[in-house]
């Protein structure tokens, strides 16, 4: 079954390890086989990931787009020890993402850290 995606103008789009760009028009893609595939929305770059909790939410993403965590897992539980200790309510969260990734859902994974990056949200709201 083919997933669907469809663009705005501009919008842009990672399949695998390639940006895609679309053009002037809104456009509908059909995706088939198996690639993981990140919508702009869902993006960070280097440049953008300006807070811990962004900082977890990018070696996540580049575990699920490079389908490869031993690459990035020293980083990563490094960047989650640092958290954890500044803000030990966050474990609820850590929780949930570990778990995604150690069952192979780096997807999932990637879709419980951005509710991490809205509780940090939350939390320097309120401090």
């Amino acid at each position: 079954m083919a997933l669907k995606v469809e663009l705005k103008p501009g919008e842009r789009l990672i399949i695998g390890g390639t940006v895609i760009t679309n053009g002037d028009t809104r456009t509908q893609l059909l995706v088939e086989g198996h690639a993981p595939i990140l919508r702009e929305k869902d993006i960070l770059t280097p440049e953008t990931a300006n807070s811990p909790a962004r900082r977890i939410y990018l070696a996540v993403q580049m575990m699920y787009l490079t389908e490869d965590i031993s690459e990035l897992q020293e980083t990563y539980f490094s960047l989650i020890a640092d958290f954890m200790k500044a803000v030990p309510s966050s474990f609820p969260h850590i929780e949930a993402i570990n778990h995604q990734i150690l069952t192979g859902q780096m997807y999932k994974a990637l879709k419980q850290a951005k509710h991490l990056l809205t509780y940090e949200e939350e939390l320097l709201k309120h401090a």
